[in-house]
């Protein structure tokens, strides 16, 4: 049960699923696997299911474009079916989002409400531009256009605040949706092995702890090519 801390109100129960996926280069068969997670979610009594980041498809950079949709689009579709079949909302994780007359992509979040609207959308603000190890290096803005806005939605009566993975290190952007009133905040993950084992949990606790809310964090697991 959530109590918020700003005006002492209680929430109804809000049931949450995390669903972490293997994610790999077959989209027929990521989406195949979400639909299922989503499923099961529903059927356990979840509320709210919380998809992780870049979930259609998790592979060669070079092949993300071929992969990207609109919002909306055939996946966002898919999903409002499954929200209105089964009376849930559905964060969508983040997929890669293509936008009229824009040359780029954005790493886009959607939440679908029980009628399967659109109440939502996020594009990840900040870029995971970085050399690990000194070796391994990763430039997400050589593919990915960053968003502009912050976004909260109202789920059951609760606000709640949208992030994406790389966000989680600019603790600015929490403080800020929880100024705003938010209780909860959604944070769609795909964190590396090197960066996830050291600081993934350490961080969702720091920003839970300095803002006094909840996080509802959905990673990916497992390994990955390349």
């Amino acid at each position: 049960m959530i109590e918020s801390a700003r005006t002492g109100n209680v929430a109804p129960p809000l049931e949450v699923a995390v669903c972490q996926m293997n994610s790999a280069a077959d989209k027929n068969e990521n989406i195949a696997q979400a639909l299922d997670l989503i499923d099961r979610a529903a059927v356990a009594g979840a509320r709210l299911v919380v998809l992780p980041e870049v979930w259609p498809y998790l592979g060669p950079d070079d092949a993300s474009r071929d992969h990207a949709e609109p919002i909306p689009g055939p996946i966002t579709e898919l999903l409002s079916q499954r929200a209105r079949q089964h009376g849930i909302y559905i964060h969508a994780g983040s997929i890669y989002e293509l936008r009229s007359g824009e040359p780029g992509m954005f790493n886009s979040s959607v939440v679908i409400d029980p009628h399967g609207d659109l109440i939502g959308r996020y594009s990840k603000i900040h870029m995971f531009d970085v050399v690990l190890d000194g070796v391994t290096k990763f430039q997400e803005s050589a593919t990915i256009t960053p968003g502009d806005e912050i976004v909260l939605v109202d789920i059951d009566g609760i606000k709640v605040g949208l992030a994406i993975c790389y966000d989680l290190r600019f603790p600015e952007l929490f403080r800020i949706l929880a100024l705003k009133g938010a209780e909860a905040i959604i944070l769609p993950a795909a964190f590396t092995m090197t960066t996830g084992k050291d600081h993934w949990e350490t961080l969702v606790r720091a920003r839970a702890i300095e803002n006094e809310l909840y996080m509802i964090a959905a990673a990916q697991w497992g390994m990955h090519t390349p």
